[in-house]
């Protein structure tokens, strides 16, 4: 298997590694949708950042359950522990599942197994994509160009952490916690506003228009391709620093603070811009959270909030007849009015 290019390398889309580096720390915030141009690295920073996270300690089932939380077991491995038996458990890379376009329900929550149902007569489950998400990341492509009811089911099933199937017979439930990232080119169709609305983080992004950066993508997916391996070393430190970095982040969030200042601050940028209901507001201050827990802070300061409210709001915009402008800039705007650097 071909190693995945290094998160370090990417050039030219700090916004999109910021936003999925946040993602990554606090998986509450609800999953990162990024659109734009072809050919702009949005599928190779999902996997980079994969790759450069620390393996973790899972459970021998399907749905590689963690082993050190308790109450958020799968039926079997919640089986096992109350008899007294202890859990296998093995260490394994972050799964990265992609869901491919025209999917079936049943094949993303699982369904009976026919196999064992016809020769055997039993009634087992066969578990789906969001099974082997669990933990990980769950990435579609073109994720404008999905089912509305599959998207609907994802969405819900993320907030949820659990996915429930009750059909044919069978009743299973098991844990499905996984970061949503969801790409697409807004040319080939937009996402419904409801759909906008439950992603966390949008990121847009474009092809570079400056000369050196682009001779730097270019030059390195070349020096890649040639020679994969050494590649990957050449960036080896780079990505240690950001995975210690992510792993530092984690243990800091829960103690970082949220000055009431800045909740007021947050609550009047939302109001400024017509943000409707609350969740815009709650996924900034996460998203400032995780930003300050990243810069090693104790609490959030007004840089954290100016560095993640575009990601964090711009999706969430009433279209104005009136402002041709777009929706970064309405932000930006509303930005130097209610939180001047």
């Amino acid at each position: 298997m071909a190693p995945a290019f290094p998160f370090s390398a990417i050039a030219g889309q700090e916004e999109m590694k910021l936003a999925m580096t946040i993602a990554a720390v606090d998986d509450s915030i609800g999953g990162v949708l990024v659109f734009g141009d072809r050919g702009t690295g949005k599928s190779t920073v999902v996997r980079a950042l994969a790759g450069l996270l620390p393996t973790i300690r899972a459970a021998d089932c399907p749905y590689h359950c963690d082993p050190d939380q308790e109450g958020d077991l799968c039926e079997q491995c919640q089986a096992r522990r109350d008899a007294g038996e202890l859990l296998n458990v093995q260490e394994i890379d972050v799964p990265v599942v992609d869901l491919p376009l025209g999917v079936t329900e049943d094949r993303v929550v699982g369904s009976l197994d026919l196999e064992k149902a016809l020769t055997s007569g039993e009634k087992d489950f066969e578990p789906g994509l969001l099974a082997r998400a669990n933990r990980g990341f769950l990435y579609i492509d073109e994720v404008n160009l999905l089912e509305d009811h599959i998207v609907d089911l994802l969405l819900d099933v993320a907030a949820s952490g659990e996915n429930v199937v009750e059909r044919e017979g069978l009743s299973v439930r098991h844990p499905a916690h996984f970061v949503l990232i969801g790409s697409g080119n807004p040319e080939e169709g937009e996402l419904r506003p409801q759909l906008l609305d439950r992603f966390g983080l949008s990121v847009e992004v474009s092809t570079p228009e400056d000369l050196h950066t682009r001779m730097q993508v270019v030059r390195r997916r070349d020096e890649f391709e040639s020679d994969p391996k050494a590649f990957v070393e050449k960036w080896q430190q780079e990505d240690a620093q950001v995975r210690e970095q992510i792993e530092r982040a984690r243990e800091k969030l829960p103690h970082v603070d949220v000055p009431d200042e800045i909740l007021e601050r947050t609550s009047t940028l939302c109001i400024a811009l017509g943000t409707d209901g609350l969740r815009g507001e709650l996924t900034l201050i996460r998203a400032a959270r995780a930003a300050a827990a990243l810069d090693g802070a104790d609490e959030v300061g007004v840089p954290h909030l100016r560095q993640v409210a575009s990601v964090a709001l711009r999706h969430r915009l009433r279209r104005d007849p009136l402002d041709e402008s777009g929706s970064t800039t309405r932000v930006q705007r509303a930005m130097e009015e209610h939180l001047p650097a």
